[in-house]
């Protein structure tokens, strides 16, 4: 098992000026959630040059299809990504997933509007607001997603009396 290394999926993305906002589990941790995670989710832009260097960073962290059937085809490159959407990775960091259009958002250009940009272990990455967290959750409407939405819901209510 790959140990789980974000920061060095960060500062790879970071490099290749791959433009991506952080989601899920990293995100909220970076608001304060307790809750642990095992990937790194980011919302990406779709824009050919954006998924060229998307592409070329994946290569780089030698990212191959989690989940897939061994030596099932899959040529990384970025006409492959403008085909799909989300893609699930294993990579030599750990894994990693992408999302075009993370469900209850219009995609990257979205969830950039209210990201902001944070300090995780000296690299600043745009992470997605707390809100977009919370829309985000209740659309994909799973158990566990569920679950962090009372979690980042408590957060808002705590970040809110504190500026009251």
């Amino acid at each position: 098992m790959t140990r789980f290394d974000p920061l060095l999926i960060l500062e790879t993305l970071r490099r290749h000026e791959v433009e991506f906002v952080v989601i899920g589990g990293i995100a909220a941790a970076a608001h304060g959630s307790p809750s642990v995670t095992a990937d790194l989710d980011v919302c990406y832009g779709r824009d050919r040059e954006n998924l060229e260097r998307l592409a070329s960073a994946l290569r780089e962290l030698e990212a191959t299809l989690r989940g897939a059937p061994a030596g099932l085809p899959f040529v990384l490159d970025a006409e492959t990504l403008a085909r799909g959407d989300h893609f699930t990775f294993e990579t030599v960091a750990g894994d990693f997933d992408i999302l075009g259009t993370p469900a209850g958002t219009d995609g990257y250009a979205d969830v950039r509007a209210g990201a902001e940009a944070v300090d995780i272990d000296g690299h600043t990455v745009l992470i997605t607001s707390l809100e977009d967290l919370i829309r985000m959750k209740r659309a994909a409407g799973r158990p566990k997603d569920r679950v962090e939405i009372e979690i980042l819901g408590a957060l808002r209510d705590e970040i809110a009396e504190g500026e009251g």
